[in-house]
């Protein structure tokens, strides 16, 4: 395990930058696209310094876990994962093993498809207001990260400026079609559902998840990432409680720093902490350790 983290890859690969986000970078192979799975984190919309070590290792090898989990209930866009397979167009190979993925070039489904188990964060701030989520009603008085009866598909058309805006399913049927439409719900309510009961049988509660989903040779499959902390919002068994801020499994310590500290958020913040950098961390080890049953 490296104790360095790694902020871009831009310097090692010889290939085309297709596009650079938050924290992936993806290159173009081709027929396929390179993605490289960076320790960059974000919150409230700004990439902080310094990277978190690890962090990319944890996602990726994450998401090619729950792929290999998941292949038989959803074709997915994984070629391989192995960078000693990349050849001269990586330039590094130590510094990105585990970080890298190859995938199948699809065309991506502009919608989030976001599946709620509990009554929290986003979803609870629409309830609050309306008694609803993405216009589907709920049962009156709910508390705060109460646990539904069963879980929501609530969708969200993505913006590449700005957020994503939450939707109802009519919007999405609108958007998209609605045959289109009920496949991928249909699929996110089974992926959710499966790895709800991978989770639990490990002492996590999976409160919700997002997945996107791509087009290749007219066929949905399954891209991006799956069932990482930065596409789910995992909870210890132990620390739930209703009514409360659950400190969940991901980049927590992150939030709860800022939050607590002087930042305006109108501009990037100082950086941040040692301690607060190693508590991260050692979050995302953790949930792969509790998820996968092995360490890095």
């Amino acid at each position: 395990m490296t104790s360095s983290a790694v902020s871009t890859a831009v310097e090692l690969i010889n290939a085309p930058l297709l596009y650079k986000g938050k924290v992936r970078e993806l290159y173009d192979l081709g027929e396929n696209v390179l993605i490289v799975v960076t320790d960059r984190i974000s919150a409230f919309d700004y990439v902080l310094d310094p990277a978190v070590p690890e962090k990319g290792n944890v996602l990726n090898r994450l998401s090619a876990f729950w792929f290999g989990k998941t292949k038989e209930l959803m074709e997915n866009h994984v070629v391989h994962i192995d960078v000693d397979l990349l050849g001269d167009i990586v330039e590094d190979k130590e510094a990105l093993r585990n970080r890298v993925m190859v995938v199948r070039k699809a065309e991506r489904i502009d919608i989030e498809c976001v599946v709620r188990g509990c009554i929290t964060g986003g979803g609870w701030r629409q309830y609050r207001e309306t008694g609803e989520v993405n216009g589907i009603e709920l049962p009156k008085n709910l508390r705060k990260n109460a646990l539904l009866a069963q879980p929501i598909f609530t969708p969200a058309a993505k913006n590449d400026v700005g957020h994503d805006e939450d939707i109802p399913f009519e919007k999405m049927q609108d958007l998209i079609g609605a045959n289109l439409a009920l496949e991928l719900q249909e699929k996110s309510l089974q992926l959710f559902s499966f790895a709800r009961e991978y989770c639990a049988e490990r002492g996590i509660i999976l409160a919700d998840c997002k997945f996107e989903f791509g087009l290749l040779d007219g066929k949905v499959i399954l891209i991006d990432e799956i069932f990482t902390p930065d596409a789910s919002r995992f909870w210890a068994k132990d620390k739930y409680a209703l009514d409360i801020e659950i400190d969940s499994m991901d980049k927590e310590p992150v939030r709860t720093y800022l939050s607590a500290s002087s930042w305006d958020k109108n501009s990037k913040p100082d950086p941040l902490p040692l301690e607060v950098v190693e508590e991260t961390t050692r979050r995302y080890l953790d949930i792969y350790h509790r998820l996968t049953g092995k360490s890095l």
